[in-house]
């Protein structure tokens, strides 16, 4: 690991437990950290718990997703070079500005809009969609299925399709954020995800079989 190459994202990562520290005292013992749908608190804990969180999201994913390639048997990923390093980016960044927005709430008491945080899920969407076809077969990251790890070319075929899906579902994700009110909202997200969570899935046992029937 190169130091100096990991500064900006150490940095990303390390923004939260900052805020953190500059808020601390302004917090009060219990603080809120869960909103319902219409951004009410429906649930209450020491502050201390906050500490928790970050190391939960930022820090955690961080060192996850930078122990990965290192772990990987057929080292798939590190043959990925930049591509892994803009993912690792990408995911690390998102968890810390939401670990960022979950601090300025609770600081707050609370959540003005919770399209917010679905917003920025669905822009995370969008941006994996383009990463999905590039992504070479391994045992940590993308569609994996016990049909994609067996056969190349079946990952290739899902995470082809899996990339448009999660490339549109993040847009149509983004237009229910903007368009409708936080209940409604809800529902269309987790309708997005489902689908283009599970499709892939479904898609790649029927692309193992038909592959299978035709080699038989």
């Amino acid at each position: 690991m190169k130091l100096k190459k990991e500064l900006p994202l150490i940095a990303i990562v390390l923004l939260p437990l900052a805020y953190l520290a500059f808020v601390w005292n302004d917090l009060p013992n219990r603080v809120p950290m869960h909103w319902n749908l219409q951004g009410e608190v429906n649930r209450y804990g020491d502050k201390t718990e906050l500490v928790l969180l970050i190391l939960l999201l930022p820090v955690l994913v961080y060192f996850l997703l930078l122990i990965v390639p290192k772990i990987d048997p057929k080292n798939k990923l590190q043959r990925m070079g930049g591509k892994y390093d803009s993912i690792r980016f990408l995911v690390t960044t998102f968890v810390s500005i939401l670990a960022l927005f979950i601090i300025y709430s609770a600081n707050n008491e609370s959540v003005t809009n919770p399209n917010y945080i679905l917003l920025g899920i669905g822009l995370l969407y969008f941006i994996l969609g383009n990463y999905f076809k590039t992504l070479k077969a391994n045992y940590f990251i993308g569609i994996r299925t016990p049909w994609t790890l067996e056969n190349e070319e079946v990952w290739k075929a899902t995470h082809k399709l899996a990339g448009k899906m999660w490339f549109v579902g993040g847009i149509l994700v983004v237009l229910s954020c903007l368009i409708f009110e936080k209940q409604m909202n809800f529902i269309v997200f987790m309708s997005i995800t489902i689908i283009i969570s599970l499709v892939p899935v479904i898609y790649s046992y029927l692309k193992f079989r038909k592959l299978k029937n035709q080699l038989s």
